[in-house]
């Protein structure tokens, strides 16, 4: 389906077999200045499909000759440019979470709110073909395969509204992919809210997220705005989400699920329009196994997941953000961005980057500090590599480190993901040493 011309009305297709709902849309989308074409079941919405080009759809889960299910997967491998949205019967949570992981851009619940019905439309066509979409400001370097990967699913995943999931190491730049994801979707003009989930004292987290009345509580002077109030029609960030506490992922989960909060102190619910990306550190399946996190939230905010890869993973990657700080350090300082010697590029090549990007920002940092000239050496990055002071030394530190990974899977059962928390390790970070100490998954 070639992009459409904007001459004309954008176009929306609403299947549906029940027509006082079909009705109801129509006169919606007409104020709306979007054109109706109206299809009973699955045969008539295909057929459409091929007479003319279309900038929404709406379809119902339950139709005469399927699942609408099936029409949003259809779409998804035939139409990529074409938002679907599902309509929902109220409370029917996994349909609409399967929908989403099948490329469904949004859904609504019945009875439908002409409102949110009106939010979504507008949201949709900020993301169809033809619209005047700008570019995101912020970049994501790298040409490694990991992140070329990477680049193409915030590509993908920025213009559905379904939660995603961020996971990496602490330092590759989770709060930078989110940012991104917001930047190159139909919210890029609204609130992008970052929180981190772990800074909050927990007797403060109620009214942070969802704010409170004057007078609900002996501090409450004045009414005060919740984060999700703050993030209105925008995007939420929650990151390292794992911190939240037990009552708090009730909470969170109930709103996500309703779309409304509750601030302290008051009678009413308040809608909210907010998409919510979260990210962690800590693999969340193994937390969920432990009882630290509830499996029900874990499955709403892990519609899509992302993961970000270590910076010992992209290769030359390194050598293009090195460039791309000490330009950056530069410009702060007033001063002509330094070279590196061939040993200095070499070394950071080599090293493991236990910090990731954040770490290479610091060593950079410091180097310029330390650097004599315009010229950066090896020596000036003060990296933290052992020198062990002769090959029995470092056979000897090989051995320790395998017996000790050996010795946690033992006691966990063979358990990765309980053995990495018992040596203060992500299931990434465990993968990796036992992958360049030579130990397979049945070690």
């Amino acid at each position: 389906m070639g992009a459409p011309s904007r001459s004309r009305r954008p176009r929306a297709l609403v299947v549906d077999d029940e027509p006082d709902i079909c009705e109801l849309i129509a006169l919606t989308l007409e104020r709306l200045d979007v054109d109706t074409r109206v299809a009973g079941d699955l045969a008539s919405a295909a057929q459409a499909l091929k007479q003319m080009s279309f900038e929404l759809c709406l379809t119902d889960l339950r139709l005469p000759d399927g699942s609408g299910l099936e029409l949003v997967e259809r779409i998804a491998m035939h139409h990529e440019d074409l938002p679907v949205a599902v309509i929902t019967a109220h409370g029917d949570v996994e349909s609409a979470v399967n929908a989403l992981k099948l490329g469904a851009f949004d859904f609504v619940s019945k009875p439908v709110e002409l409102d949110e019905l009106r939010r979504l439309v507008n949201t949709a066509l900020r993301v169809s073909p033809g619209s005047d979409q700008q570019r995101p400001a912020t970049k994501l370097l790298g040409k490694s395969e990991p992140m070329l990967d990477l680049q193409r699913m915030i590509a993908r995943v920025a213009k559905v509204q379904a939660p995603i999931h961020i996971y990496g190491e602490a330092g590759v730049g989770k709060e930078l992919v989110a940012r991104l994801i917001h930047e190159s979707g139909p919210r890029a003009d609204q609130p992008f809210i970052p929180v981190n989930c772990g800074a909050i004292p927990s007797e403060l987290m109620e009214s942070e997220f969802f704010g409170h009345k004057k007078g609900s509580f002996t501090s409450a002077t004045s009414d005060k705005l919740g984060l999700f109030q703050t993030a209105q029609g925008g995007t939420l960030f929650l990151d390292e989400i794992a911190d939240l506490p037990l009552h708090m992922q009730v909470k969170l989960l109930r709103v996500i699920a309703s779309k409304a909060v509750r601030p302290i102190g008051d009678s009413r619910e308040e809608p909210v329009d907010v998409r919510i990306i979260s990210a962690t550190n800590r693999e969340l399946s193994g937390l969920v196994a432990d009882g630290k996190f509830r499996e029900d939230l874990y499955y709403r905010i892990n519609v899509i997941e992302l993961r970000v890869p270590p910076l010992r993973d992209r290769g030359e990657d390194v050598l293009l953000l090195t460039q791309h700080v000490l330009s950056r350090l530069a410009r702060e300082s007033a001063m002509r961005s330094p070279d590196m010697t061939v040993d200095a590029r070499t070394a950071l090549l080599n090293y493991p980057f236990p910090g990731n990007v954040r770490e290479l920002e610091n060593i950079l940092e410091r180097a310029l500090t330390l650097s004599s000239g315009n010229e950066i050496d090896a020596d000036d990055l003060q990296l933290r590599v052992e020198t062990p002071s002769g090959g029995d030394l470092e056979a000897r530190l090989r051995e320790v480190a395998i017996s000790t990974i050996q010795e946690a899977l033992q006691r966990t059962g063979g358990n990765k993901t309980r053995a990495a928390q018992a040596l203060g390790l992500t299931l990434r970070q465990l993968s990796y040493r036992m992958k360049t100490l030579g130990l397979g998954d049945n070690s």
